[in-house]
């Protein structure tokens, strides 16, 4: 009984109930700028949630000017780590939250980034570990954002080295992963073998392809979702593509036809 709030919280960041998730990450306000005008925060909160996003990932002070009756069917994922796109490392993440300001904060869960590969790695991955032995105090969900990017990466969508990459967050402590994608797509059938936790895939179709067949894709090739900002932030009808990227990842066909994962003894 002792991580039954964990498991509360495990089961409200996939509001069908059916381990599939898709989230938002709307943390780029920190990174790049501006997601939208502050006036326009709460139309694009209502519409990701009105079209089916799982979660929304955003920084704690970020968090604090949202209505709480806003995320009425969607998970909150309280982001602590930070960079920007002016550093002079930009593959660099420092902590800039603690696991119990997102128990205050009422989150779900908590999101820490990680780029293996890149001049700082070695302190990125200690505070990975600090973070999952909080989350681990609190019953707090951890999601690591964990990319194989820096000027050690030959290639970053190897499947072997992403498959390196989320067994990192899972030996760490992470209960799910998000990361880049294996080229060509059904290649991340290989990594999802590989690790014992749920896979979320980043972003959109490197190639800037469709990006519903880019989902349906990853979904069939065993991920257990998407996390996608920038390309439902900034597109011309937000609540159509998230109505359409739930349905993708929700989806019973998808979910009896699905490659099913199993684990094995040594990255793929």
């Amino acid at each position: 009984m002792a991580d039954i709030g964990k498991s509360f919280r495990m089961r409200r960041l996939s509001v069908a109930g059916d381990g599939r998730y898709l989230f938002v990450p709307l943390d780029h306000s920190v990174s790049d700028g501006p997601v939208v005008p502050q006036a326009g925060w709460d139309e694009l909160l209502r519409t990701l949630v009105d079209g089916g996003a799982d979660a929304v990932v955003l920084h704690k002070g970020r968090a604090r000017t949202i209505a709480p009756e806003i995320l009425r069917r969607c998970a909150l994922i309280v982001h602590l780590s930070a960079g920007t796109v002016h550093a002079q490392d930009t593959g660099a993440k420092v902590l800039v939250g603690e696991v119990e300001e997102a128990v205050r904060l009422g989150a779900d869960a908590v999101s820490v980034h990680v780029n293996i590969g890149s001049d700082t790695e070695h302190r990125q991955l200690a505070d990975l570990g600090a973070v999952a032995a909080s989350c681990d105090a609190w019953n707090m969900p951890l999601l690591a954002m964990i990319y194989p990017r820096g000027p050690r990466i030959a290639d970053p969508h190897d499947p072997v080295v992403l498959a390196h990459a989320v067994n990192i967050a899972a030996d760490l402590g992470a209960d799910l992963v998000k990361t880049s994608v294996a080229l060509p797509l059904d290649r991340m059938a290989e990594v999802v073998d590989s690790c014992p936790i749920p896979i979320l895939a980043a972003g959109g179709p490197p190639d800037g392809s469709d990006l519903i067949s880019y989902g349906t894709s990853l979904m069939l090739a065993g991920c257990r979702g998407l996390a996608i900002g920038r390309r439902i932030f900034s597109a011309p009808a937000p609540a159509s593509l998230v109505s359409r990227l739930a349905a993708v990842v929700h989806a019973t066909e998808a979910g009896a036809t699905h490659h099913q994962p199993t684990i094995s003894t040594g990255a793929a």
